[in-house]
Order: structure tokens, then C-alpha cells, then sequence
């Protein structure tokens, strides 16, 4: 797609990168990853002189206690933060990066499109497991962890899109990833909804994801392959195939690629299994079923 360069004034300009080397500095080195979230957004919101005044001892309101509180990551609670098998050391850092990365989406600022893809891309190498060169993340993407997620070069993910990493989560570079799509890592037993499995979800350089498609856990989207919009890949897709529909089957083959490509007939090959990830969790752990259902059948 053609598109226009654009540029901010030198001053803003300056002034972005300052903050942002700024910021990526301090995250690099040994300061705590908790203090350096905190005051970013205390800066960012504007909040730096009631913050003191509470720290000084004055007094503040209830609601005003919380939301201060709440610029630190530790004072808060993420829905992943309960997931039984979740790797603890890896998510006490991840947490707070995945609090300053939600947080920041919610203010105003956000909205600057070319300082806030930039703050991303930064806050992206911190992150997740791999992050390539010149990615953009636009507003509202979710993650569960952040640190299982790895991403190649060039690839661009817009608004409003879930990358669920409660398994392991590849995407190649050069992919699109459109609005609204949900990709997924994990997966729930149909039966005991506690009982959940974790994957290997892998989308393959050049994938076009369209607006509102799902890829469910432990399944892979080749190389070159597009997914209409809102298709639901339950299944692999060949390389250079364009899959359509809910479940998502490969309609035609991408021009020029028929030779190379697996033929129609072919696809639709379910290789979940192959990605499934184990994992343990410690012997006196205590389950918590927050459903308690009765799981047998009634007669």
C-alpha cells in the first residue's frame, strides 16, 4: 500500500525521543521495573504534585488513594496474575511492563499516533521474548503474559487485538494482523473448564490476518496465506492459501504460488496435537475451582 510520510516538528520530535530513550534507559538498567512504571505514569497523566502531597502525609480522598496507588503495578491485579501454571519469575517483570502498556493506551496521549507506536515498539523489546526491527503495535492490544510472545521483523498489529501467550506464541515477519483478531494459545477442556492446555500457535511470515479472524490454539497459518475476514483457523493453513469462513477452509491459492503450493484438496490437516505444551504444577498446590459444578451426568 502506498502510503505519505509523515513527521512531527522538530521540537516534538526532540522532545519524543528524549522521553523515549529516556524511559528505555531506565527499563535496560537495574532500577526497579515497578518504580520506573510508576513514575512514568504519574508523568504522563499529569498526577506528579498530588502524588507528593499523598507521599508528603496530605491528605488526599479515598478515590484519589486508589488511583495514585494504582500507578504502581504492585498495588494491582491482572486476570492472567491467577493463572495456576504461569511462570512466576518471568511474570513479576512482565506484569508491570503489560500494566504500563494498558495503562498508557487509556490516556489521551495514546491517541498521537507516531509517539505512541514508537513508545510501543519500545516498551515491545521489553516485553516479549523477541521483538524484531521496525514493528507497529496500534491501541488496544491485550496480552495474558507479553514474555511468551515472540515477533519477527516488520510486522504490524492493530487496534483492539488479543495475543493470548498462556502457551507460546510465533509471529514471522512482514505480517498483518488487522483489527479485531484474536489468536490463541490455549484452549479449555469441553467437559471440566478448569482443565486448560496450553499450545504453540505459529503464524508464518507474510500472513495476512483480516479484520475479525480468530486462530485457535496450537494451530499454524503458513507462509504467504491470508484469512478472510472473520475466519476461524481451526485447523493449519498450507503456505500461500487464502482460507475463508467459520471454520476457516483454503478457497483458492494465491496467484503465481499454485505450482509450489499444497493443492486444495490437501489442506484442512489438524496438527494441534504436535504443539501441545506440557506443563507441572507443584505437588501441594491447592486447585480452585471457581465454577464448581458437578461434572458428572445426572440420571
Amino acid at each position: 500500500m502506498t502510503k505519505r510520510y509523515v513527521s512531527l516538528p522538530d521540537e516534538a520530535e526532540a522532545g519524543m525521543r528524549e522521553f523515549i530513550d529516556e524511559v528505555d534507559r531506565r527499563l535496560s538498567g537495574a532500577e526497579d521495573t515497578c518504580t520506573v512504571v510508576e513514575d512514568v505514569l504519574i508523568d504522563l497523566s499529569g498526577d506528579r504534585e498530588a502524588y507528593e502531597r499523598w507521599q508528603n502525609g496530605e491528605s488526599v480522598s479515598p478515590a484519589e488513594r486508589v488511583r495514585l496507588q494504582s500507578y504502581d503495578p504492585c498495588n494491582t491485579t491482572l486476570e492472567s496474575e491467577y493463572y495456576a501454571e504461569k511462570d512466576e519469575e518471568k511474570f513479576r517483570r512482565s506484569k508491570h511492563l503489560q500494566w504500563l502498556w494498558r495503562q498508557f493506551d487509556s490516556l489521551p496521549i495514546a491517541d498521537n499516533v507516531e509517539f505512541a507506536l514508537r513508545f510501543r515498539g519500545m516498551l515491545a523489546n521489553h516485553l516479549f521474548e523477541e521483538c524484531g526491527e521496525n514493528c507497529r503495535f496500534f491501541k488496544g492490544i491485550s496480552f495474558t503474559y507479553g514474555h511468551n510472545i515472540t515477533i519477527g521483523d516488520n510486522t504490524i498489529v492493530h487496534d483492539d487485538v488479543h495475543l493470548d501467550d498462556r502457551g507460546k506464541l510465533t509471529i514471522g515477519d512482514r505480517v498483518s494482523v488487522s483489527d479485531g483478531v484474536h489468536v490463541y494459545s490455549h484452549d479449555h477442556d469441553v467437559v471440566d473448564q478448569t482443565e486448560v492446555r496450553n499450545y504453540h500457535t505459529i503464524v508464518e511470515d507474510d500472513v495476512r490476518l483480516t479484520y475479525d479472524s480468530m486462530v485457535r490454539a496450537g494451530n499454524k497459518v503458513g507462509e504467504n496465506a491470508i484469512v478472510g475476514a472473520r475466519g476461524v483457523v481451526q485447523h493449519d493453513i498450507p503456505a500461500h492459501h487464502i482460507a475463508v469462513g467459520m471454520p476457516a477452509k483454503s478457497a483458492k491459492i494465491k496467484p503465481g504460488w499454485e505450482e509450489i503450493a499444497t493443492p486444495i484438496e490437501e489442506a484442512g490437516v489438524n496438527r494441534q496435537e504436535e504443539r501441545h505444551l506440557e506443563y507441572d504444577l507443584p505437588e501441594d498446590f491447592e486447585v480452585f475451582d471457581e465454577f464448581q459444578r458437578d461434572l458428572q451426568p445426572s440420571k
